[in-house]
This record gives structure tokens, sequence and C-alpha cells, in this order.
């Protein structure tokens, strides 16, 4: 793993990190704590890690020149890395092989986890079942609905789905019934976090599991740009908890002449008081087990959040994302719910793919970013996840009757027509 900008002894990015967690918590973490530190960097997990990601996920991701859309939006030439071509269709099964390889070894037969969008929960289902684990996914009961099919595919793979109803019935509450189950049981559960927070060690260990992305860039993007050694003006990516950004950003962190930009979501406008961007929009405080920048009141409570994107929807972001904001190593820009679903549309009919509506926030905002560039500069966007999860969501949104609009009636199916 790579050895620059670790944290420092307490799990610290500089202000942000660290381990707030119960009492009862304690023990499993520093069990975790020492189990990462003794496998990390163990040739033999690291070649099954390896193994896995070339024969399972089918790694390495290809980088796609987006070439229409380059030359239609004008400017810089938008390039795209292919996460939403990994087996479970995002960037969220790169982590969960690696803690499920973890939960092996430390003896840990029952594996939990919380979900948004659903990828994690479908790609922590995906590994259990690979691994003969047993799975328990929770999900906020709004997230449920806005992402059955990720629901169904988390039973197919023999993963029971618990919806919360709880709060603002989204990520955030999906991830404090996770933390209460983990206190109750703590012995036989191995908790897979899918985003870079939490206590000391999950943002390390979820950003180092994630930096795969980032290396093969690292590696592809020269042959793409015609030039050895070249690498992309930007690197853009969409932040909620922030684990594919930070998955593509930490290899980049020592290339002074790449931007490293993460998206984050403005919902309705970031004067709206209906958006999810917790860096542009709040202020540092203790959420899930760290600390970090966060959405909360004067009395410190965290506020509600929305976005589109079931995936950016939560208060709060990883502790090193918190850091290079501060830092200034990364710019944090936002992007509305209007704008992502414009983006959502536009690379569905001009590069014929459909992105997640959390990658369309990125996709977004490389369109309005190239438009300021030189045609011989470079934007890199992690495509973060595929976005046939979104399309009933879509639909809703653009006044379309999924199940009975016109333009599916008459069409030949089996045993009769539409």
């Amino acid at each position: 793993m790579n050895d620059y900008q670790q944290p420092d002894a307490t799990g610290h990015f500089g202000n942000y990190g660290g381990t707030f967690a119960s009492e009862t918590l304690t023990h499993a973490i520093q069990e975790l704590r020492e189990a990462y530190e003794r496998y990390k960097n163990d040739p033999e997990f690291l070649a099954e890690f390896n193994y896995e990601l070339a024969h399972f996920v089918g790694r390495p991701s290809p980088i796609y020149h987006a070439a229409r859309t380059s030359s239609e939006v004008g400017g810089a030439q938008i390039y795209l890395k292919r996460e939403d071509l990994n087996h479970t269709g995002a960037h969220k099964i790169n982590n969960t092989i690696g803690q499920a390889m973890l939960a092996k070894r430390m003896g840990k037969p029952r594996v939990i986890a919380e979900t948004g969008a659903g990828q994690h929960g479908v790609a922590t289902a995906t590994i259990c079942a690979r691994y003969g684990l047993e799975c328990v996914v929770y999900m906020g009961s709004q997230d449920v609905k806005r992402q059955s099919p990720n629901v169904y595919r988390m039973n197919l793979l023999g993963a029971t789905v618990v919806p919360v109803e709880s709060g603002s019935k989204t990520l955030k509450d999906a991830l404090n019934e996770a933390m209460r189950d983990w206190v109750t049981n703590v012995e036989n559960t191995f908790y897979i976090i899918g985003t870079v927070a939490g206590p000391h060690p999950y943002p390390m260990m979820v950003r180092d599991f994630q930096s795969v992305i980032g290396t093969e860039c690292i590696a592809q993007m020269p042959d793409m740009l015609g030039g050895q050694g070249k690498q992309p003006d930007a690197v853009i990516a969409c932040v909620g908890g922030g684990s594919n950004a930070m998955g593509i950003f930490h290899p980049y962190i020592p290339f002074a002449g790449t931007r490293l930009i993460g998206v984050e979501a403005a919902g309705e406008g970031l004067d709206s008081g209906k958006h999810s961007a917790s860096i542009l929009r709040g202020s540092p405080g203790v959420l899930h087990g760290n600390r970090t920048y966060l959405l909360q009141n004067e009395d410190g409570q965290v506020t509600e959040t929305h976005s589109i994107s079931a995936g950016l929807d939560y208060p709060g972001v990883g502790p090193e994302h918190a850091y290079l904001a501060d830092i200034g190593r990364a710019e944090y820009v936002g992007v509305t719910d209007a704008q992502a679903l414009e983006a959502f549309h536009y690379l569905c009919r001009t590069e014929g793919i459909i992105p997640a509506l959390e990658s369309s926030h990125a996709v977004a905002y490389a369109m309005q970013l190239a438009k300021t560039m030189r045609p011989d500069q470079s934007i890199l966007v992690n495509l973060s996840g595929r976005g046939d999860k979104d399309i009933g969501t879509v639909a809703d949104l653009s006044g379309v009757d999924f199940y009975d609009r016109p333009s599916m009636r008459g069409l030949s199916v089996k045993g009769g027509s539409l």
C-alpha cells in the first residue's frame, strides 16, 4: 500500500479522523486495526486480493475517451475511468473483497453492511456469497423504495436486507443501525463499511483498497494522452462519503500538476437547505466514529440531507477529504440535482453509457470545466458506477410512467405484448 499521506498513530489526518466509538466497540476496533496492520503488506494477502480483482472483478477497468462529448462541449478532452464495468457495476466491489478477506482471516462468519444507493450492499452480498459468509445489509427505507432493483439483487445473492425507518430513512440512519448491530454481535460479526469514514482504521483501509483505481489510471493515462509520463490536468470524482474519489485521488496526490476536484451533491441549491454538501456548507464535528466536516445545526445536531442520488445522500465526508480541503490539495464544488440529471441524459445519448446518478454529478462538472480549458488539456472523470439502478428514479423525475408509458405499448414480449 502507498506510504505517503498516512494518518498518524491515532488515525488522524491533520485535525480529522480518529476513533470516537463506544467502549463496547473498543476491542473490536483494536482487533481490526491489528489485523489490517498485519495483512496490508502481507505478500499472500496481496496476491489473493490482486487475483480476485483480476479474475472476479475484471480489473483493470479501461479508460475511455469520451470523444463526442469532448467535441460537442469544446475545450479539454474528457476521459472516463470505467468503474461501471466492474462486476456488480461499481467501484464498491474493490473494497468489499479486501474487507471480506480480513473477515475470513479473523474468523468472523457474519458480515454486516450499510448501503445507500445499494451498490455497496450488492457488492457485500456478492463477496459474502463467494466466500460463504452470512450477510445482513441495513438500508434506509427511503432508499429501499428508490433502489428496489438493488434490494432484489441482494436478496438473490442470499443477503438479508433490513429497512431502517428511523430519522431521514437514508444512508446515515442505515449506518447508525449497522453500528448498533455490531455492538450487539461483536464477537462473530465483521462490519464492512463502504466509504472512507468511520473510526480508524476504516478511512485508511477503505482508501487503500480503492486506490487500485488511481494506480491503474497513472499507468493507463500516458497511452491515452500519447506521451510517456503524461497525466491529466484534472481528476474529478463525486463525493458523498468519498470512497471512489479517494480511490482515484490518493495515488495522484504527489502529482502537483494534476488538480483534484471532488463534486458534492448541491441538491436543490447550496443555499436551499436541501443538499448534501458537507465540505461546502458544513463544519467540523464528530459523526460515525470520526471527526470531519458534517452538516449540523447550531446545537451540533446532524441535519437532514437531500440528493437525487441515494449514494451521495449523507451528512458527512471522509476525514481525509476534510484534510485535503483544508490544505488546498483538493478542491470541492457543488452540482445540483438538475445539472446531474442533465448530464445523465447527455452521456446516455452521446456516448451510449448509462451512468449512475452519483457519477453524473462528476460528469456534469467535467463538462462545465472543459469549456474553460484548452483542447490540448485533459480531464479524467471517475465514472464510479452504472445507472441501471437509477432508471426508475430518472423516469419518475422525467414525468414518465416507467411501466405504462405509450412508447412501451405494443412491444413484443414473450407470451404476448405490452
